[in-house]
């Protein structure tokens, strides 16, 4: 993974890797029949390995910290702790796993809240299956997944809120260059490319740029950039 939460502690169970390298997969969802038929298209993919599964936000934080996945799977509407409060704890304790979530629900009023707690993106109940596979891929990349319509409603919700614009000055000229591409998507891997250097030294910027601007993820830093009008 692994690459947001810079800012977030990693210390914890050691993982143990994934045969081939796959992609360590956490179901979270109240339902059983989602999470067997989300398992049983999951598990045909070379590259994912489903590791557990939970049914509900506490045995979902528990397992996370169990389990050490690279991407959790999470339902947004479950009873007790919701996927939501379930992502705060998770974030809360310096977990690295990235946080896909998964609902049925379409609303604004019920995505914003996640992605606001950390989630790295969201797709859809009905997301066609090799979508779903292909966001489970982006997301454990480093990407962040977010639809016009959502980013929108959470810039909106910002303004007159986070962090003020005269905190930008305290970027260097190659820190901006690294939040413009988090903003368009770049994994840490694509921007030492673009950029010409180590991945090592682009995380050491993402973390200096979350410092700086008193952010919590790339998530955030993306919306500040786009809010900012750093991306491209």
């Amino acid at each position: 993974m692994a690459e947001a939460g810079e800012k977030q502690r990693t210390d914890g169970p050691e993982r143990a890797d994934a045969p081939g390298g796959r992609i360590r997969v956490l179901l979270v969802d109240d339902h059983q029949v989602v999470r067997r038929g989300l398992r049983t298209f999951l598990e045909v993919q070379d590259d994912i390995e489903v590791v557990g599964e939970a049914a509900d936000g506490d045995e979902g934080v528990a397992r996370t910290a169990e389990l050490v996945p690279d991407v959790v799977l999470m339902d947004v509407k479950m009873p007790g702790t919701d996927g939501v409060e379930a992502l705060r704890r998770i974030r809360e304790s310096g977990s690295a796993a990235r946080v896909l979530v998964i609902t049925s629900f379409t609303e604004q009023r019920t995505v914003v809240p996640a992605l606001r707690a950390g989630a790295a993106g969201y797709v859809y109940k009905d997301v066609d299956p090799e979508a779903l596979a292909k966001a489970i891929r982006s997301v454990h990349a480093g990407h962040v997944l977010l639809q016009p319509d959502v980013a929108g409603a959470l810039l909106a919700q910002e303004v007159g809120g986070g962090p003020p614009q005269g905190r930008g000055t305290t970027l260097t000229e190659r820190e901006r260059e690294v939040l413009a591409l988090i903003a368009d998507g770049r994994s840490n891997r694509e921007i030492a490319r673009a950029l010409v250097v180590s991945e090592k030294t682009v995380k050491t910027h993402v973390s200096n740029i979350l410092m700086k601007l008193d952010l919590a993820d790339r998530t955030q830093a993306a919306l500040w950039a786009v809010r900012h009008g750093l991306s491209g």
